[in-house]
Formats: structure tokens, sequence, C-alpha cells
């Protein structure tokens, strides 16, 4: 009889607590529809470990085996970087190579969130770790993390992936803060006409990667990976492969890694003020990110006859296509006939890519020490 009570009787409230979160992050998934790919696995795996004496997690759990076996050793991240290279389209970027700055002008926030971590008290590598939250890239976050400060990697996994799914509630507000509607309405013209050639397509990734493994070769890795998944998908001789990590690989990844994630949101470790301030630094970062490239996005728009929306400047994080599908929205919002959504979605790829890379270059500096 005690066997059946058992669950009832290890209850405590931090527990409750938990599984309250698990069950908000649901109910955002599936009322609110933000990114439910995400977050709907998160909080379920958030429910199933915060079940006292659950058999999902544990030594013998099936989580836990999935954390050690996926997250642990960096694998699920890595498979991750192919789907999304497979998904990405970096012709409208190619079309308009202005918009790759905004790209490194959106990453201000893993910089700035790692001076105020280690004033904060986090040791350097520590303070990286949580900084690496601003490149709004969650398998990049798990990858660095898992390199340079394990301990910390269930609550950073956690951060990085609830940040990317609120990114509609983060950074609209953050936009209308540093532009005027006038800005917000600014119609860029069509780049649509401009031809990219498949050769260049083709080209593009294996200099990518050739080029940001030379200067990092730790980020060879997430760039390659990621690099790769965009030439199985430009080249056109292996349309199956192209599709397999698009659909496939992706969900099945997405999956296991989502419940992974949420599995480590043990009450017991969880709930402390170390994460909490993880938490906090987190949204400071994606608040820094929006800003630096809002804000150097209207900087350029000093010198230019043909101005920039400076709300492209926002998706310069790597939180794709959701940053991009926000500002499309701001934009069409704010006028009309203004269909801002190819200078946006070229701008966030760029911001795939500078994530990976300010990745890269964070791990080169701080193992370096």
């Amino acid at each position: 009889m005690d066997q059946l009570l058992i669950g009832i009787m290890g209850l405590t409230w931090k527990h409750l607590i938990m599984i309250v979160i698990g069950l908000i992050l649901i109910y955002l998934a599936i009322a609110k529809k933000y990114e439910p790919l995400l977050l709907l696995p998160i909080g379920f795996g958030a429910l199933l470990c915060n079940i006292p004496f659950s058999s999902a997690i544990g030594a013998d759990g099936p989580l836990t085996l999935l954390f050690n076996a996926g997250i642990a050793t960096e694998l699920f991240p890595c498979l991750i970087f192919i789907a999304i290279g497979a998904m990405c389209d970096f012709t409208p970027m190619l079309r308009n190579p202005v918009v790759m700055v905004f790209g490194a002008a959106a990453q201000l926030g893993i910089f700035v969130t790692i001076v105020i971590a280690a004033l904060a008290g986090f040791d350097i590598k520590e303070a990286a770790a949580i900084g690496i939250i601003g490149a709004a890239d969650g398998p990049t976050t798990i990858y660095v993390a898992a390199k340079i400060a394990p301990q910390l990697l269930a609550p950073l996994s956690v951060a990085a992936y609830s940040y990317m799914a609120l990114v509609p509630l983060i950074q609209p507000p953050v936009i209308r803060a540093l532009t005027t509607k006038e800005e917000r309405s600014i119609i860029m013209p069509k780049k649509a006409d401009i031809p990219v050639s498949k050769m260049v397509k083709i080209a593009f990734p294996i200099v990518v990667t050739l080029i940001a493994g030379i200067i990092a070769p730790i980020s060879v890795a997430m760039i390659g990976f990621l690099m790769f998944g965009n030439l199985i998908k430009e080249c056109g001789v292996v349309d199956s492969l192209s599709k397999a990590a698009q659909n496939e690989l992706s969900n099945l990844v997405t999956l296991l890694l989502g419940i992974t994630i949420g599995s480590t949101m043990v009450a017991a470790d969880f709930l402390n003020v170390q994460t909490m301030m993880i938490m906090g630094l987190g949204i400071v970062a994606f608040i820094f990110d929006t800003a630096g490239g809002v804000l150097f996005a209207k900087g350029i728009n000093l010198f230019l006859k043909e101005k920039i929306n400076p709300m492209i400047g926002a998706c310069g994080i790597s939180a794709f296509p959701m940053s991009a599908r926000v500002v499309a929205k701001m934009a069409f919002e704010e006028n009309k006939k203004n269909y801002l959504i190819m200078h946006a979605v070229g701008t966030n790829v760029a911001g795939q890519i500078g994530s990976v890379v300010a990745g890269g270059i964070i791990l080169a500096l701080v193992l370096g020490m």
C-alpha cells in the first residue's frame, strides 16, 4: 500500500511549482502556439521529472540515458545543426549581403551578458556559458555549455529554448522602444530580381566552413554540420537526404531534445538562486541582442540615402525563423504595403551563422585561458 502512496508522500511545494511551470509551457505551446515544437516537449519533460520517484529519470531512467547520450555528448545539437542547415535558404542574404553585418551586431547580448555574469560572481567559464544564451540558438548554447560549464547545462538549455520560443513576447517591446513609427514603416526595395547562381549557393557553405574552421577550429563541429546541411539542400543531387534532414531528422531530434531538456528541470536542482540568476541573465542577453541589431541599423541609416528599416536589425539574432516572422508582422501592422519578410529572413539566416561563429569564438577564447 505504501508503494501506491509513495508519489503523494514525496510531493513537495518545489515539485508543485515545477509542475505548474511545466503546465504553463504546455499551455503556451497549445493555446498560444508559441513554438509548440519546443515548448510542448520541454513542458511535458518538466512534468515527467517532477513526479516524485519518477522512473523516467535517474540512473536507469530513459530520459537520463537520452541526456547522457545526446546532450552531454553534444550529439543532438550537431544533428540539429544539419537539419537547420537543410532548412535554411541563404538566397535572401546573398541577394543583399549588407544584412550580414546585423548577424554580427545582434550578438551584442552575448558579450554584455558575459560581463554582467562575471560581475555577479560567476567564474569566466560559467559567465561565458551564460552569455552564449544570447546566441538565441539552443544547439549552440548546449554545445558551448557542455564544453566549458557542464554543471550549468540544464538551466542554460532551458533558458535558451524557453526564450527562443518567447521571442514574439520579448522582441516587440524592445523594438518599439528604440524606433519611431516612421522608422518602422520604412519600405525597403525588393531584391527578388537579383539572381544568385547555383554555383554561388553551393560554394557558400563550403567557403564559410573553411574560413570559420581555420579561424576557430573548435567551431567546426557546429558550423561544419550547419553548412553540410545547407550543402545537401543546395547541391540538388541528394534530394532524399535533404528532405530527410528537413523532416525526419529534424522532427525526431527536436522531439528527443525537447523532452530531454525538460527532464533536467528537476525541482531540487532548478529552484535555487543560481538558476534564477541564469534565467534573469538570459532575458538580459536577448534584450541586448535585439537592441544591438536595431541600434546598429539606425546608425547605418545615418550614412545611407536608401534607408534600412531598423527593425530588421533585430532579426540578427539566431532565433530562426521566429524573429523574421515577428519583424515582418510588425512591419505589416505599421504599413499594410510593407512586405519585409525577405529582408527579415535574410538577416535571420545571417544571425544563424553569426551565432555559431560567436559560439566558436567564445570557445576558442575561453578554452585558451
